[in-house]
């Protein structure tokens, strides 16, 4: 084996001082998923419970199988904005009956469970995710529809959800809905588009349009049971596969459901148990620095997160800044692509677009650690073809087929979050460290440029300038650069899956590698386009 050593000084005081900070970010990441799980807060709460109903995560929680996990996905949605934090809506990754499934819940204890613009790119994420893996999903509706007063930004691109049931099911994912309580006008498409429906009675009522649109548009008299209960539509219309007398009938006939799809993984499970690292996952506090222009080992991270800190680095004396290698995960084999000390050179460009082209002949899915201020500039730089260079390893991972894993460590700015695989290449998970940060640029060289362009700008008119402007101008761009660049902001933002605790990092990634290989993990052979040389 070759087992990582450590050099961690878990007594020194730049250990403290990282543990220290993180931790601080970690208190302030824990009350803000606090506001996601308070749900619509007390008082609807309270309403909700009166009506003798279940919370949405008490329905998850009764869906999925004793004592396993359920690895929330998005909980920030909506972070910063005008709406409720978690956006309404659950989504996660359950397994049901020893299936790995996809499962979104409304929130019926926020505005009913309505859908705002944040809701919508949420379910959207949920299905891209479900689609990319072969995941079965799991809809748990209770929903008052579109919130009204944004329909602008919902009505026509809402469409992709019933149009992504559809292509779900066409490509043999099962789809199943349980509806709890309303799911009325396009709601109605969710369990009419589903493969299996589960209504249960005196609560469901799923129909186009209520009595009182049915009276506004035809003169008719009518009743929600008559026009959209589950009874009548197990009776009448069949829309209703499953008739549920309660909230846990209805959940125990949704795992029946499960249990008899045959749904099989495209892998077997890994056959033997995988060996810890050697180092305590707990260390993993204290390895960011907390100001991260202060670089940091990365196989300090490794050796925390891997099968018995085993890893066989990839040209170890080749592009330094970058460490790549081979392990396994909780016995997943994986190719690991982890930046040192930030900055992307030209030999650790190369050496990464090799490096994913041999993931690809292997079929080996890759985790990407990210900690870079980009790719490295300066006319040396031009001259010795870093552009060409850094194109090269886009390239690769543009191009790469099999799946990738992205964790935000630290830095992750420029064109070098392109190469490190960011939300845009399409990485089957993204997660951020409470620690990461990620814009074009960090806020201290960008609110620079801006200066030096105004500074140069005002030579060319020949005006004086005005140093003491220029001072507040920068401290404003520094500080809206930092908010902006700060992982609770763009979790908000669905520019991640979620913001996790360290420690968690080894337990998310192999949950999230259990379900990449439900699919298929074939890497391209060829196909990767011209590579400038």
């Amino acid at each position: 084996m070759t087992v990582l050593a450590s050099a961690l000084d878990t007594g020194g005081s730049d250990y403290a001082d990282a543990r220290a900070a993180m931790l601080d970010k970690l208190t302030a990441l824990d009350a803000e998923h606090a506001k996601s799980l308070a749900g619509g807060g007390e008082k609807y709460v309270a309403r909700h419970r009166a009506r003798g109903k279940l919370l949405a995560r008490e329905r998850i929680e009764l869906l999925v199988d004793p004592d396993t996990p359920f690895l929330e996905l998005s909980p920030l949605a909506a972070w910063g904005s005008d709406y409720a934090v978690g956006a309404s809506l659950i989504t996660g990754i359950g397994v049901v009956e020893g299936v790995e499934c996809l499962i979104t819940a409304n929130d019926p204890t926020v505005r009913g469970g309505a859908s705002n613009p944040w809701t919508l790119k949420k379910a959207l994420r949920a299905n891209e995710i479900a689609f990319a893996n072969r995941l079965p999903v799991i809809s748990l509706v209770e929903s008052g529809g579109a919130d009204l007063p944004s329909q602008k930004e919902i009505f026509i691109p809402g469409g992709a959800l019933f149009r992504d049931l559809t292509r779900l099911s066409a490509a043999g994912i099962p789809t199943v809905a349980v509806v709890f309580g309303n799911s009325t006008a396009g709601g109605a498409y969710v369990p009419g588009m589903s493969d299996h429906a589960v209504m249960i009675r005196e609560r469901s009522k799923v129909f186009l349009g209520g009595p009182p649109l049915v009276k506004m548009a035809t003169g008719e008299e009518s009743d929600d049971e008559s026009l959209g209960g589950a009874e009548m539509h197990a009776r009448t219309s069949g829309l209703a596969d499953h008739y549920a007398v309660d909230e846990p009938d209805a959940l125990r006939q949704a795992r029946r459901i499960v249990a008899r799809l045959n749904h099989r993984k495209a892998h077997p499970d890994p056959v033997t148990a995988a060996e810890p690292p050697r180092y305590d996952e707990d260390e993993l506090l204290g390895i960011v620095p907390g100001d991260l222009k202060t670089p940091f080992d990365p196989r300090e991270v490794i050796a925390r997160i891997v099968d018995g800190s085993d890893f066989d680095e990839f040209k170890p004396l080749y592009g330094p800044s970058l460490v790549t290698g081979w392990a396994t995960l909780h016995g997943y084999p994986v190719g690991v692509l982890a930046n040192a000390q930030g900055v992307l050179f030209g030999p650790e460009s190369q050496k990464a677009a090799q490096f994913i082209q041999l993931a690809n002949q292997r079929d080996i899915p890759l985790v990407f650690l990210h900690n870079t201020t980009g790719y490295m500039v300066g006319k040396e730089y031009e001259q010795g073809g870093i552009i060409k260079h850094g194109a090269m390893m886009i390239n690769a991972v543009s191009n790469s087929k099999v799946p990738h894993l992205s964790v935000l460590m630290g830095a992750s700015y420029g064109a070098g979050h392109y190469g490190m695989c960011g939300r845009a290449y399409d990485p089957r998970f993204l997660f951020a460290w409470p620690s990461a940060k990620s814009a074009v640029m960090g806020p201290q060289q960008l609110a620079g440029v801006l200066s030096i362009v105004a500074r140069a700008s005002a030579v060319a008119k020949g005006q004086p300038y005005d140093e003491e402007a220029d001072a507040g101008l920068r401290a404003l761009v520094e500080a809206q650069i930092e908010s902006e660049s700060l992982p609770m902001f763009l979790s908000g933002r669905l520019y991640d899956d979620g913001v996790i605790d360290p420690r968690d990092t080894r337990t998310v990634l192999g949950l999230c590698l259990s379900a990449i290989h439900t699919a298929p993990v074939e890497g391209a052979r060829g196909g990767f386009g011209v590579f400038r040389m």
